[in-house]
């Protein structure tokens, strides 16, 4: 049998302490133009299209590399 939630663990639920990570990477996607950014490396990015494996979106690299660098 379940227990029925109190208000306070209602309120609760829904709030967590953030991290200095997510505290770091919500500060980068202020300050860093993430268009601009991507805008200069796209032209050395490797096009898909072509034979061989096809590269990720460069979205996709970038957002990778804020994750787990």
């Amino acid at each position: 049998m379940t227990m029925q939630l109190t208000f306070g663990d209602a309120e609760y639920n829904g709030k967590r302490k953030r991290t200095r990570r997510e505290v770091f990477l919500a500060e980068m996607d202020q300050v860093v133009p993430w268009n601009d950014l991507l805008a200069l490396i796209k032209p050395h990015y490797p096009k898909s299209g072509q034979p061989g494996r096809q590269p990720y979106r460069l979205e996709t690299i970038a957002f990778c590399l804020q994750l787990f660098a």
